[in-house]
């Protein structure tokens, strides 16, 4: 039987549907709305994907993605140097600063503890993030770490490596759902958790 597609679209479509949460059907949807837009919009499109990695760097600090080091967080001397928030991944970090609740800096550790997968405290930014408060005056580390058992797990491995710290360690409140990501939740939800943090 033949093609119905010509190989350029179903070339989108098989890349499209690699993303993260996109299926076949959205990537027909996405690759059709492509091909029935002008052409400057694709080439637009095309160019920001072909230029997604030029000038991305991560902040030496926070650890975030930035294009400038320290990153634009890091460097705002109006925020409040002594509180600390550990987040799992940069869009956790968006979650959190979009709320508007948190004026503090940031850390993040790039994943969370998950033996099955073969991810340990050494291949995140845990020691980074020890060092760190060693040589800041970090008062408060809140952990932002989701609500799942790797959440728990990475929570409970920072807390141990700061127990001899002379800080206050933080985890959110439990208002967000178990088993949820912080980039899905609201604002709202987000400040709540993060007036309700207890000690870990």
């Amino acid at each position: 039987m033949a093609e119905p597609l010509p190989r350029s679209i179903l070339q989108l479509i098989s890349e499209l549907a690699r993303l993260p949460t996109i299926g076949t059907k959205t990537a027909q949807r996405l690759a059709f709305f492509l091909v029935r837009s002008p052409e400057s919009q694709a080439i637009s499109l095309g160019r920001a994907v072909a230029s997604l990695h030029e000038g991305i760097i991560t902040c030496e600090q926070c650890r975030n993605f930035a294009d400038e080091n320290p990153c634009a967080i890091c460097s705002d001397s109006s925020r409040e140097a002594d509180a600390l928030c550990v987040v799992e991944e940069p869009l956790d970090l968006v979650a959190i600063e979009s709320s508007g609740g948190f004026n503090g800096h940031y850390h993040v550790l790039h994943g969370a503890i998950s033996p099955l997968d073969g991810i340990g405290p050494d291949d995140l930014t845990i020691n980074l993030l020890i060092d760190r408060v060693k040589r800041e005056n970090v008062l408060e580390v809140i952990v932002a770490t989701n609500a799942t058992l790797e959440g728990d797990a990475t929570a409970m491995e920072i807390r141990q490596r700061l127990a001899d710290q002379n800080i206050r360690v933080s985890r959110l409140a439990r208002g967000l759902a178990t088993g949820g990501d912080l980039e899905y939740v609201d604002a709202a939800t987000i400040t709540l958790a993060l007036e309700g943090r207890r000690e870990l």
